[in-house]
This record gives C-alpha cells, sequence and structure tokens, in this order.
C-alpha cells in the first residue's frame, strides 16, 4: 500500500530544509497527503487545521480553484520559456503591468523577477550594490540589518540575517554586513519593555552604526516590516518610518522584506504601507501565487529604475537573473491570486481574526508558567516558551515539542521555531478556526507543562 511505502521510506533519501539529517531519520516528520480549504490531511487520514499556512504563503487556503485552472490552462499554452534578454511570454507582462497598479500606494513601479523568497532578497542587495556604482558611489557595498532578522538562505540573505541559527554552520559569509539590536521588547540589549522607547534606542544605535562604519559606505538597510521567522516581532509604529528618514538623510536604500508581509498577511496590503512607509526595494514572493507554485519578485521604486534605465554606461546592465525568472506558469498562477486577494479582502479578516487570536494567547499566557511572552501583527502571532519567568531562560526543545504533539493531536498544526510556537494561518480563516487552535494549543500547553 501507498501509505506502507510513505512511512517506511520517510526521510530515508530526503534531507528536510532547517532539520537535522540525523534527527529526521530518528523521529521521522509528519507526511501530508491532502489538504482541502484550511486543512491538510495526514497520511493516517487526520484532518488538522493549519496553523502555519503552509509556510507563512497559502493565505488563501487550499481549494482556490481559479489558481489551479489558471496553473493548469498554461501548462496546455504554454508551460515554460525564458525571459532572458530577446524573449518574454504574454503572463510576464501582463502580470508586471498588474503589479505596477498593485504596488502603486508603495511607490513600487517596475518589477524584476524570482523564483522565491530567497531569490528575491539575493537580488535586492545585488541592485542596491549596482545602483550605487551607476551613480559614482563605488564604496557603498556594505548593508545594515536587525538583529532577529531573517532574509532567506542564500550566501547574500544569510550575511544580512540576524540569526546566529542559519549563520554559524555555514561562516564566514559575506563581508560587509553588520546587525543592529531590533525592537524586540521582550529580549533586548537595553532593558526597556516600553515599545516606543525601544524603536528610539534601536534607531540611535542605527544611526551610530552608520557613522561608524561610513555613511558613504552603506548601500541598503534591510528589514522585514514585521519580523517573522526570528519570532513574530512586530516593531512600535514610530520604528520603521525612522528608519526611512535616516536612510534618506544618509543616501542608502531601504529594503523591505515581504516575503511574508505582502498580500495583507499584517492586516494592511503590505507591511510597508501598515507602517506608512514608500521602501526603494520590496522582496515579495510566498503569497503572490498562494504558495501554488513557486515564484517571487522585486518591486523597484521610481527613484532606483530611473537610475538605471538613463544610464549610458556599462554599469546599468543587470548582469543576473534566473531560469525560471518570470516563469510563465507561475505568472499565471499570481494574475489568478492578485484577484482573489482583493475580492477576499484578506488584510481585514487578517486584522480580525489576528486580534481573536492574540486574546485567546493572551488568554493562554494567563493560565501557564511556561509561556513567557506572546507577540503579534495580524495573522502573525507567536508564543515564547520559557522554563523561568524570572530569568526568561528559554524552554528545551523536548518540551517545545510537545507542544506541537500536543497541538497536532488535537487536530492543528503549529510551528515550533527554537523557544517559540508561530502561528501564521490562511488568511481565510474562520472565528471558529482560530477558537479551534487555541483549543488545540491548550492541550499542548497542558503535555508540555506536565
Amino acid at each position: 500500500m501507498e501509505q506502507n511505502f510513505l512511512k517506511e521510506h520517510n526521510a530515508k533519501h530526503v534531507w528536510h530544509p532547517m532539520a537535522h539529517p540525523a534527527e529526521m531519520m530518528a523521529n521521522p516528520p509528519k507526511i501530508i497527503t491532502e489538504a482541502e480549504g484550511v486543512e491538510v490531511i495526514d497520511v493516517d487520514g487526520r484532518r488538522l487545521i493549519d496553523g502555519v499556512g503552509g509556510l507563512w504563503n497559502v493565505n488563501l487556503g487550499y481549494s482556490c480553484d481559479p489558481i489551479k485552472k489558471a496553473i493548469s490552462d498554461q501548462l496546455e499554452k504554454l508551460p515554460y520559456y525564458s525571459i532572458f534578454r530577446g524573449t518574454s511570454t504574454g503572463p510576464t507582462i501582463r502580470l508586471s503591468e498588474e503589479l505596477s497598479n498593485w504596488f502603486k500606494e508603495d511607490g513600487l513601479t517596475k518589477a524584476f523577477f524570482t523564483s522565491g523568497g530567497s531569490d528575491s532578497v539575493e537580488t535586492s542587495l545585488r541592485l542596491a550594490r549596482q545602483y550605487h556604482k551607476i551613480r559614482g558611489d563605488k564604496d557603498r557595498t556594505k548593508f545594515l540589518s536587525l538583529k532577529k532578522g531573517y532574509h532567506g538562505t542564500h550566501f547574500g540573505g544569510a550575511s544580512v540575517n540576524g540569526n546566529a541559527n542559519f549563520r554559524r554552520n555555514y561562516e564566514p559569509l559575506m563581508q560587509g554586513c553588520f546587525q543592529i539590536a531590533s525592537p524586540y521588547t521582550y529580549r533586548n540589549p537595553f532593558d526597556e519593555e516600553d515599545p516606543e522607547k525601544l524603536s528610539a534606542f534601536c534607531i540611535k544605535a542605527l544611526e551610530d552604526e552608520i557613522n561608524f562604519q561610513g555613511p558613504d559606505t552603506i548601500a541598503a538597510f534591510i528589514m522585514e516590516p514585521v519580523l517573522g521567522a526570528g519570532g513574530v516581532i512586530p516593531p512600535h509604529k514610530s520604528f520603521m518610518p525612522m528608519v526611512r528618514k535616516i536612510c534618506d538623510d544618509h543616501g542608502i536604500l531601504l529594503i523591505a522584506d515581504e516575503i511574508i508581509t505582502a498580500f495583507g498577511r499584517t492586516g494592511a496590503l503590505t507591511g510597508s504601507r501598515l507602517w506608512g512607509v514608500k521602501p526603494d526595494l520590496m522582496c515579495i514572493a510566498k503569497a503572490i501565487t498562494n504558495g501554488y507554485f513557486p515564484f517571487g519578485a522585486v518591486m523597484i521604486s521610481s527613484k532606483v529604475s530611473d537610475i538605471f534605465e538613463n544610464d549610458k554606461s556599462s554599469f546599468g546592465s543587470i548582469s543576473h537573473g534566473y531560469t525560471y525568472s518570470g516563469h510563465p506558469v507561475g505568472a499565471a498562477a499570481a494574475l489568478a491570486c492578485l484577484p482573489e486577494i482583493s475580492k477576499l479582502k484578506v488584510q481585514e479578516n487578517a486584522a480580525s481574526r489576528g486580534d481573536q487570536l492574540l486574546k485567546i494567547l493572551e488568554e493562554l499566557k494567563a493560565k501557564f508558567e511556561i509561556i513567557g511572552d506572546v507577540r503579534g501583527q495580524g495573522l502573525m502571532t507567536a508564543m515564547e516558551l520559557v522554563s523561568d519567568r524570572k530569568t526568561k531562560k528559554p524552554i528545551d526543545k523536548e518540551t517545545a515539542g510537545k507542544v506541537f504533539e500536543g497541538a497536532y493531536n488535537a487536530g492543528v498544526l503549529v510551528r515550533v521555531s527554537g523557544p517559540n510556537v508561530i502561528l501564521s494561518p490562511p488568511l481565510i480563516v474562520t472565528a471558529e478556526d482560530v477558537k479551534k487552535i487555541g483549543d488545540a494549543l491548550n492541550e499542548g500547553l497542558k503535555l508540555a507543562s506536565n
């Protein structure tokens, strides 16, 4: 039987991302075989609410038929062609026009297409350096970012990452990358719990680092409008606007990594828009195709695009790209996805259901000593688990795993990352779905607390 085959061969020949191969072989991962609506179905036929939303990307759930049909139709018409110099495809052209309208409010007018999020980050870093070279600022090669920030797995992205877990095993990384403290109220070097005051301290640290490095050596500052994989850290509303001003004052480009936050997850259609900021470059992927096809882009402001398009030297030539940049099937999927996002007004549901979920997490915190902190913005939420609230000592891996198992057995799939239980369900979840997530977490926390 297929079921027996899958269980017997689970983890034997696959190295899983973000996992130790030996651990996966010793404790094989859950096998997901089907999905419907906001639920996934495992190899044993158990139905679970997907509290992870795939990997922050299945915002419209697993039954969005317009996207599936668009993929199928495009496979019949033109399954692939390159958009390298000299050729293009219909879906790619139509999508670029659609995205220029979609991101007009963010001040972004042009698109460079990629295969996914890490590709988009890599592209943004390259374009930032190239922008300054065209302008004659050839010393502007450095990048600044936030500790706890996550920017993917390519060497460029890993180099600007602010979490040692994604860096240590691959060092030395790219030179010229420096991180400052993030506005993380639960843990920060300033021992400051007031979000607004902490933001001001972090901004001072940013200004200090810029002056230390030399403003004329810095190409860009890259940040997530709400930090995601680092533990869901929403900054104070003043933070990103202050970053924007500092970048403008020093001629530094601002890159918004919106791989997670674009397309409604924060309660706004983009995370930058949530804070009233227009970035120079924006990295997007994940929800642009609802996770149904690997696809991404860097959206580019006219401030940046004008420099490239008016250049008469070789520095303006983009010697960068991916075999699957602008893939016609991915572009067709995105073209079908964007109207669904608009029609369903998922950002509004993300805001209301996110408030509901955060309230549930606060109630669980009052009930379980194991919860040190809860955080959230829209349908990005996290519980940080500790073994001691006074010392904030993180919980051990085995105990955190019990929360996952307890919730799984209660019918909800959650994500455990270090001491954090991260929740990012599809943006179409109902109030009843959110209640079920809370009930399952209660079971997981009971198991971990015994």
